[in-house]
């Protein structure tokens, strides 16, 4: 099946089973802004508390705050949003659809990429076990002309983002001769930045009303906190702040369901260090990040790293963590070097000193920084695209099962009569009231039995409890394994002890 049509199919299971809806759905929607349902809400609070306790419970330098949406509006001058928080846009005029040049362009070089993907998967077909394919990407004269042609592409649109030349990455997009997705034709317009910023006013008049803006990161809340957080908590460099919070950028190139939205959450870590010491911490952090997300199992192979060809105007490194989606190798999470910028400027506009004064050094400086950051959806929509799996049963049927890691499912058991009279609807409600407080849990009797467990299957129920006739008499029930179908027979009292091996947060924890 192609990978388009399995996204596709992804975006619909997500609004069938109560993941994602779109928003204000009654009135058609309103674009790339998303709604999470009742199954999606409790995915993606489980995610949070994952990264969450992966920082301040694993760290215990590493500690939480939560800042308001609304920011004076000099911070975001400070920062370099007001002037460079920017996209290339250019638009096709035939479809009259408007799209990002740089995305354009990545797009070209993934599309060679492919290429060489491809020659490589045929040679090692070919050869079977005796290929080597350090010395066919060396060697083979199509792999290397390939390779060339992308190196080249990719030293010409390093060079024209980072001179923000916006005449040469549409002369990129002619002279690669991509064409629009929609009307097939190479009839673009001049590139154009757009700033992505929200704003409204703020006061009781329109004429005495300030000029405030939806933050469109978490980080400078963090920022303007980092000294009363180091005083208060007494912090001694290095330390971090994490924060959870929602952002708000302006894409008019929204795409891929809820990869790019208007509205989204982040989760971010700002970490501060010694000046110096900063492109240290910031290899430490790349790894122990990749292994978060490697912990969850969707395989080795799925990720890889992304070093940026364009810096942004406050870092002097920075890699992406990109996951395999249905429509390529995508970013989910970022690691900059944002170096001391952020604190001097808010040092600089705010006309307050923010320096930090280190004991062992007898010395005070501006702190440099190494931020981690990741976006709740992105990340919802990587554990859903890796999850999702369509199997062939032994019997001729088939199920649609989401093999989410447990400690992430919605929902971590489901109990279920065996039928709704002689007592054992009662007896399912008494071990879900003993088991609620440990796990979330759901009652379902409604259909068949089989029915049922499909049903749980498409939530990504890892155990599913049978309550029987026998089980009034033994006290024993039926436990189902979602990924096996495996069944067993197990006592009620054990129940507590067999499911929490597998859910506990603990058991993602300890991997990374």
């Amino acid at each position: 099946m192609a990978q388009e049509d399995v996204f596709k199919k992804i975006v619909s299971h997500c609004k069938e089973y109560g993941f994602v809806f779109p928003s204000s759905d009654i009135y058609d929607g309103l674009g790339a802004v998303y709604d999470y349902g009742q199954n999606g809400v409790e995915l993606k609070n489980n995610i949070k508390r994952y990264w969450w306790e992966s920082m301040v419970l694993l760290h215990d330098n590493i500690v939480g705050i939560d800042s308001a949406i609304f920011m004076h509006p000099t911070i975001w001058k400070a920062s370099g949003h007001v002037d460079a928080f920017n996209d290339p846009l250019i638009d096709n005029r035939d479809s009259k659809k408007r799209y990002r040049a740089d995305v354009l362009i990545e797009e070209q070089l993934a599309k060679m990429d492919d290429k060489i993907e491809k020659e490589v998967a045929k040679a090692a077909k070919r050869f079977g076990e005796s290929f080597d394919e350090a010395q066919f990407r060396s060697t083979n004269e199509r792999v290397l002309e390939h390779s060339n042609k992308r190196e080249a592409l990719h030293q010409r649109f390093a060079k024209a983002l980072n001179d923000s030349n916006l005449e040469e990455l549409r002369q990129i997009i002619i002279d690669e001769e991509i064409v629009c997705p929609i009307s097939g034709t190479k009839n673009w317009t001049e590139v154009r930045q757009f700033n992505l910023m929200f704003n409204t006013d703020m006061g009781s008049t329109s004429d005495g009303a300030m000029k405030v803006y939806l933050r469109p990161e978490t980080a400078q809340g963090i920022f303007v906190n980092y000294l009363n957080v180091q005083k208060t908590g007494r912090m001694k460099i290095p330390f971090g702040i994490a924060q959870i919070g929602k952002a708000f950028r302006n894409e008019i190139v929204a795409r891929q369901f809820i990869f790019r939205m208007r509205e989204f959450e982040q989760m971010e870590m700002q970490f501060f260090v010694r000046p110096g010491e900063e492109l240290e911490w910031f290899k430490q952090w790349k790894e122990t990040r990749l292994k978060w997300h490697k912990a969850l199992g969707f395989g080795d192979k799925s990720y890889r790293y992304h070093d940026h060809d364009k810096l942004a105007h406050y870092a002097n490194a920075a890699t992406d963590i990109e996951f395999l989606m249905p429509f390529g190798y995508k970013e989910v999470e970022g690691i900059h070097s944002r170096t001391n910028f952020d604190l001097s400027q808010h040092e600089k506009y705010s006309g307050k000193s923010i320096k930090y004064f280190d004991p062992e050094l007898n010395e005070s400086y501006t702190p440099y920084v190494i931020e981690t950051s990741i976006g709740v959806d992105r990340m919802f929509l990587s554990v859903m695209c890796a999850s999702y799996c369509e199997e062939q049963l032994e019997n001729g049927e088939s199920r649609v099962v989401l093999k989410l890691p447990a400690p992430l499912a919605p929902i971590k058991l489901a109990v279920m009569p065996l039928i709704k009279k002689d007592g054992l609807p009662e007896k399912a409600r008494e071990i879900i009231d003993t088991l609620k407080f440990e796990f979330t849990c759901q009652y379902d009797e409604k259909d068949s039995i089989g029915k049922r467990y499909r049903r749980q299957d498409a939530i990504g129920t890892p155990y599913c409890v049978t309550v029987d006739h026998q089980t009034l008499e033994d006290d024993c029930v039926t436990i189902r394994f979602r990924d096996t179908m495996e069944q067993e027979r197990v006592p009620v009292k054990e129940l507590s002890n067999i499911i929490s091996e597998k859910v506990c947060m603990k058991s993602l924890l300890k991997k990374i």
